[in-house]
């Protein structure tokens, strides 16, 4: 399994900024999405997975405070936030902290301090991560222990291989919105083409071991887009 690439949100509209930002990152092996304004950036941050969003303060349509603070309320995991603005003082910070941003740093700045505290997020937001994800109920209640690899489907044991398993985790952290297949692969196999059949193999393994044993299936082949959980 190799190492997927860095997936991260910029959201600036300073077109300048954002060129050099690409630039910068692009050599770290960082895929980027782009987004000039607050609503856009929510739109895409709530229908793609990105590992963390830089986001600027003053924008168009809906400023980024206003953006962060809908992404908590909307969004059904966290993604980790830096706040990128030119205002600079303590309250402006407070009132960043205030909406979830989880770092905030100053224009102009460095793109070697950007790369390592986006890298820092994630890594943080990884090892928070370490829990239980418990979703449903009923036939339908599942499940996942992060930490001990351990799955439970109404309250049995289901073993996994490491690859459904990661598929599932994606899945629960999602939930309820649909991941592609795209994202899929580019989380799990660093979006190699030539894996398109092995995931295929793997869903197979995954709905054998969680949907099988049971009259419900919890998961669900949105045709032409991807997968998702039906809890």
């Amino acid at each position: 399994m190799s190492k997927a690439k860095l997936k991260i949100l910029v959201v600036e509209d300073n077109i300048a900024i954002s060129k050099n930002i690409a630039a910068f990152m692009e050599k770290h092996n960082v895929e980027l999405d782009f987004a000039y304004d607050g609503q856009l950036a929510c739109e895409l941050a709530l229908s793609e997975y990105y590992d963390c969003i830089v986001l600027d303060i003053a924008m168009p349509k809906m400023d980024g405070l206003q953006a962060c603070k809908l992404l908590r309320e909307k969004s059904a995991r966290h993604i980790p936030i830096i706040m990128l603005t030119a205002r600079d003082t303590l309250d402006d910070k407070l009132a960043g902290f205030a909406q979830g941003a989880d770092d905030y740093l100053t224009k102009p700045f460095a793109l070697e301090e950007l790369y390592a505290r986006c890298q820092a997020l994630v890594m943080r937001q990884s090892a928070a991560s370490s829990k239980v994800i418990a979703l449903g109920s009923g036939n339908k209640a599942v499940s996942l222990d992060i930490t001990s690899k351990k799955v439970q489907r109404a309250g049995k044991d289901i073993h996994l291989q490491p690859i459904p398993f990661a598929i599932l985790k994606m899945l629960m952290e999602a939930h309820p919105r649909v991941v592609t297949r795209s994202e899929l692969l580019e989380k799990i196999w660093g979006g190699e083409s030539t894996q398109s059949d092995a995931l295929r193999s793997h869903l197979f393994q995954l709905r054998k071991a969680l949907d099988k044993p049971f009259e419900e299936q919890v998961i669900k082949t949105i045709h032409g887009v991807g997968f998702s959980l039906d809890l």
